[in-house]
């Protein structure tokens, strides 16, 4: 005999038993099938003794299942407290084949053979089962493992754990306890865990019982027999290949929605991203009606969430409309910019109208808007400007704006930018100065969403990654090019376009080769060197919104210097035989390149010695590509002073935030221990209070609500940040302090609490920096790498 239930809920994880246990407490015909031995399958799977956290903290709980931030062993015993209490009529080991049917009249078939009937089915199955696993040669390797249940079991062991996710930190965490741990992140930061997990691993990271790779790709694991070890991990970093001896891998790569699985049973997906959610209605029905999907498969992968939904999607089949636990905080939100609409109606508006949203199913759309600010703008009103150091992006949800470019030749241009549209994409990919003033034509509505979380979803949604890549390759072409560029023609060579990836060092392309395509510098920074005599000369620096292989196109001539990346850096690749195409059917474009191209001819025929090359070559091995501000000493004008230490200390408190005396020098140059006010500032990354920023001027500064916890120390390369308590006793510097040059003693006091301490360019003095101006032989400089290349091409006293 076939039995039947008002509602089968399929899958046991948090959703799934949320929503059976709701339906328990109300009286409703239900039953829970879960394919595991037990309920909770992915939790139990959780690593032993792991803090599980209640997030978001600003949602309310509506299940009746209990939940709290705790571990994962008294989580599991309450809820299983819960499931008796409210008597779940539940099935273990039953896994589901087929779902046949619609509402009313559904038919699920175990692999057992026993079958079932429903009027509703809900599907809360979660990722677990379709886990994303290496795609190198060793992937399957013995000791190569995807999951960790007891972090105990393994002791004074190597363990590379691949992951930069909650699991893979969370797993590198516990297992550093008693092992040696590399943590290797395909990323540049960890901006996919959560706040608690990213600020243990970076104590972890300054403490050293976790070393860390990031922009790291795996490329191969290879079976080892030497020393004690029994892997050979092989990973690409920026720096190099490196090769780490290991006992094991642990792989924490996330998983995929078990979409063949899920279409079998009618269900449809938006796109055919490997990684998308089915297409739910705002109540989570599927096109399959009476059909719903909750939980980690529709998108939410939070426990929290997951248990609300399952409350939620039971109200739903009961025609209850009741509104979800976000709803509240969305409304205030959509107020800016419609009051009159529902949270529905204008996610609707926005998935329809704004392109880059358009991939976006309606719970991840939820969690964007609550994680950014929506905002009205009247006409005229000015967004940024151009040169301002800010890095969030913005989604045009009505009105129109318009961009003003600076072009080659110091012309002004205006772009207009559409409701649907986007902006600020060029400061979230370069990290440098905004390169287009925005203003508001009409009366706008933005929704600005913060760097981090625009990181995220790009990382997560294959469709806003290409999105972002289409409209913003044609913006860089018409910026390097020309604004006058005919669409037809920018379709044509975007067609062709590549985006390629350099690390510190290395050569887009070498002297004598072939052109190849014109390359448009979108992030980082290039010098240009060549040959001659045996001898190498740089000829110039070149950062992002600029190109560089023009020469050889208009010349039809070998490349005739050397490129190469001095940060970071990514360029769009143009084919050459589409950009010649190009320039044949626009006279105007060609002639551009051709002033160019005689500058550049120019230029080269001009005196660079060998001094000046070799010097300009130091200055971009230790790193000065990527600096926005740097402070130079001509030693041949120093005198010894220090009197720009005294100044620097004199204005904050009495610390200097420089060190004249360390740092490298080349010939008579020199390169202090001062912030470099890098353009991808590593110290703003891990800093857990955010209490470092940029201000529009693009002075990097520190707050007062720094904690002390001395990360951006840790991950400062250039030694340019203390931690030091602050004199409460501070007095400016004497007559005869000056005169004798007499060093301030370091102030101490242990009860007062170390704080991170660096340069501010001196920010609220209109002056400009003081270490500069209390220079009496103007042997001190800051600049930035552009003023720099200018000065290596004249006659300045930096370059002789």
């Amino acid at each position: 005999m076939i039995e039947e239930y008002k509602i089968i809920i399929v899958g046991a994880g948090p959703a799934g038993l949320s929503a059976a246990t709701h339906a328990a407490e109300l009286g409703i015909s239900h039953l829970l099938l879960e394919a595991g031995e037990y309920p909770a399958y992915t939790i139990h799977k959780f690593q032993k003794g792991k803090l599980v956290m209640a997030e978001p903290a600003v949602l309310p709980l509506r299940s009746p299942m209990s939940f709290a931030a705790g571990y994962r062993e008294n989580i599991l015993e309450s809820w299983q407290q819960d499931l008796e209490k409210h008597r779940v009529k539940l099935r273990l080991n039953a896994q589901v084949d087929t779902i046949r049917g619609q509402r009313g009249n559904f038919q699920l078939a175990l692999t057992t053979g026993e079958i079932f009937k429903a009027e509703f089915v809900v599907l809360a199955i979660g990722l677990q089962s379709n886990i994303r696993k290496l795609s190198v040669a060793g992937a399957d390797l013995p000791n190569v493992q995807y999951q960790l249940s007891d972090p105990d079991e393994f002791r004074d062991e190597t363990i590379v754990v691949v992951g930069g996710g909650d699991a893979g930190v969370e797993n590198a965490l516990a297992l550093a306890e008693h092992n040696r741990v590399f943590l290797i992140n395909r990323e540049e930061e960890f901006s996919r865990c959560k706040e608690r997990n990213f600020n243990l691993l970076q104590a972890a990271i300054k403490t050293g019982k976790i070393e860390p790779r990031v922009n790291a790709v795996v490329n191969s694991i290879e079976s080892e027999d030497k020393n004690g070890f029994s892997l050979k991990f092989v990973v690409q970093t920026l720096e190099a290949v490196e090769t780490i001896a290991c006992h094991r891998v642990i792989a924490r790569l996330g998983a995929n929605p078990p979409r063949a699985l899920v279409e079998s049973f009618g269900v449809t997906f938006p796109n055919s991203d490997l990684g998308s959610a089915p297409e739910l209605s705002e109540h989570y029905e599927t096109n399959v009606a009476g059909l719903y999907i909750a939980g980690a498969l529709g998108g939410y992968p939070l426990i929290k969430q997951a248990l609300n939904h399952g409350y939620e999607v039971i109200e739903y089949i009961l025609g209850n409309q009741i509104e979800p636990a976000d709803e509240p905080l969305l409304k205030q939100k959509i107020s800016n910019f419609n009051a009159s609409c529902t949270v529905s109606e204008a996610l609707a508006m926005l998935r329809r109208n704004v392109r880059i949203l358009s991939g976006l199913n309606p719970l991840q759309l939820r969690e964007l808007l609550l994680e950014s600010r929506v905002s009205i703008y009247p006409p005229g009103e000015v967004i940024f400007k151009r040169n301002d150091y800010s890095n969030s992006f913005f989604s045009v949800a009505e009105g129109e704006l318009a961009a003003l470019v600076i072009n080659k030749d110091n012309n002004e241009i205006y772009y207009p930018i559409k409701a649907g549209s986007f902006f600020g994409e060029m400061g979230l990919i370069s990290g440098r100065r905004r390169t287009a003033t925005i203003k508001a034509v009409t009366s706008c509505a933005l929704i600005e969403t913060p760097r981090r979380s625009m990181i995220k979803l790009l990382h997560s949604v294959e469709t806003v990654q290409r999105t972002i890549d289409e409209i913003s390759l044609k913006r860089v072409v018409r910026s390097c090019l020309t604004g006058t560029v005919p669409e037809r023609d920018l379709d044509y060579l975007i067609k062709t376009a590549t985006i390629k990836r350099f690390a510190i060092g290395d050569v887009l392309f070498r002297q004598g080769d072939k052109a190849e395509g014109l390359y448009l510098i979108r992030r980082g920074s290039v010098m240009v060197s060549r040959i001659t005599d045996g001898h190498e000369e740089v000829l110039s620096y070149v950062v992002a919104g600029n190109y560089v292989g023009e020469m050889a196109l208009v010349s039809d001539r070998l490349r005739s210097a050397t490129v190469r990346a001095t940060s970071v850096t990514e360029a769009i690749m143009l084919e050459a035989s589409a950009v010649a195409a190009m320039l044949d059917r626009n006279q105007d474009i060609r002639d551009n390149l051709a002033v160019s191209y005689r500058e550049n001819i120019h230029s080269g025929k001009q005196n660079v010695s060998h001094s000046k090359g070799n010097l300009f070559s130091f200055l971009m091995q230790q790193g000065v590509g990527e600096a926005s501000d740097v402070l130079l000493i001509d030693y041949s004008l120093c005198i010894r002073c220090n009197n720009c230490e005294t100044a620097c200390a004199d204005t904050h408190h009495g610390i200097p935030l420089l060190n004249r005396e360390a740092g490298p020098t080349h010939g008579y140059l020199h390169l202090p221990n001062a912030c470099r006010h890098c353009e991808h500032p590593h110290c703003m990354k891990d800093c857990p209070p955010d209490a470092i920023h940029r201000s529009v001027m693009g002075e990097v500064y520190i707050t007062d609500n720094c904690i002390g916890c001395g990360n951006c120390k840790l991950h400062c390369p250039y030694e340019a940040i203390q931690m030091a308590a602050i004199d409460p006793t501070f007095k400016k510097t004497t007559f005869w302090q000056v005169l004798f040059g007499l060093k301030r003693k370091p102030f101490q006091d242990e009860n007062l609490p170390k704080k991170a301490l660096k340069c501010d360019l001196c920010m609220d003095n209109e002056m400009g920096p003081a270490c500069a101006r209390a220079c009496p032989t103007g042997a001190a400089m800051r600049l930035s790498p552009e003023m720099l290349s200018l000065n290596m091409r004249g006659n300045s006293a930096i370059f002789g």
